[in-house]
């Protein structure tokens, strides 16, 4: 959070004792358990005020917003990403970097967007607070968000969203610090060996533990003697691995290679519009042809496009740019 983190926080009594608590049990339990923490932050949040709706969201390049954890009305909504549009709660957090409520626009912001849950169904209360990233280099950069929401008008008072903000902002710091450590990693002898440091053996690494642990499940069940009485208990067990499974790897596609996206994006209109032609081979004669300008022209755009991608040849910014446009 970009508030002052040393003002006290005015909620009361009562509030105060919850989030107390859901501190010490954060810093114990969930540092290296994202559902685990999202879940966990939505009830808590449920003991505050009425929680019908709730979301974690992380934005991804320039114009996705990659959801690894949603619930609405009592079920698990599948992880998600979505493009964002100029007028949902996304693109009104980047313009005013501070905490959305419905009360501000009466809900425009909210509704611009796609629902969360159950599309049969509006919002008439929400809360979303944004989630922001350290910057060594300007103001800090907003990277997610939270979001409560009620089907019930008038659900979140100020203490509610005072608490809603300082929930927020624990997330933050969880978030905040494990980068950190990765960061750290990095520093190590080859420790920057690319972009990112998630690589396919991870996925796979990480898919195959995760799978042994539901067999796992399954064959203890099939090992009770009264199967009958037990069976409910470890069909839950499955189901909360599966969400499990399904939330972190929607993170995971948070650390994948985004370079395609932000090397395409930092190129001009008229560099872009000739990066795209590259794609289909076409040689500067065809490049001035098709685009109505002249070969000195392409000849500019095509070393300035080299230069911002870091590349010697063509075709190797033909590949990158490909890699773009499939995503």
């Amino acid at each position: 959070m970009e508030a002052d983190k040393s003002a006290p926080l005015r909620v009361d009594a009562e509030t105060a004792i919850i989030l107390r608590e859901a501190y010490h049990k954060i810093e114990a339990l969930f540092r290296a358990d994202h559902y685990g923490l999202y879940d966990y932050v939505r009830v808590v949040a449920g003991k505050i005020a009425r929680v019908d709706t709730f979301f974690v969201g992380f934005l991804q390049g320039s114009s996705r917003v990659r959801y690894p954890y949603g619930h609405d009305d009592g079920r698990y909504v599948d992880p998600d990403t979505h493009n964002f549009g100029p007028n949902g709660q996304t693109a009104w957090l980047l313009k005013r970097r501070t905490t959305y409520r419905y009360a501000y626009d009466n809900g425009a912001a909210l509704h611009a967007g796609v629902p969360i849950g159950d599309i049969g169904r509006q919002s008439e209360d929400a809360v979303t607070v944004p989630i922001f990233r350290p910057s060594k280099d300007g103001p800090d950069q907003l990277f997610g968000m939270l979001s409560m929401q009620s089907y019930e008008p008038d659900s979140y008072d100020d203490n509610a969203v005072r608490a809603f903000e300082w929930l927020g902002g624990v997330v933050e710091r969880v978030l905040t610090r494990e980068g950190e450590d990765r960061e750290a990693l990095r520093m190590l002898p080859a420790g920057d060996a690319g972009p990112n440091l998630l690589t396919s053996d991870h996925v796979m690494e990480y898919l195959t533990h995760r799978v042994a642990s539901i067999r796992e499940i399954a064959a203890e069940a099939l090992s009770e003697s009264e199967l009958a009485a037990a069976v409910e208990g470890y069909l839950h067990r499955i189901v909360d691995a599966t969400e499990h499974i399904q939330s972190e790897l929607i993170e995971m596609l948070m650390d994948t290679d985004e370079g395609p996206e932000r090397r395409f994006t930092s190129l001009t209109k008229a560099q872009q519009n000739v990066a795209v032609l590259l794609v289909d081979g076409l040689d500067n004669d065809q490049l001035a042809a098709e685009l109505g300008i002249s070969l000195n022209t392409v000849k500019t755009h095509l070393s300035a496009i080299l230069r911002k991608y870091g590349m010697v040849h063509r075709a190797q910014v033909a590949d990158d740019v490909r890699k773009y446009l499939a995503r």
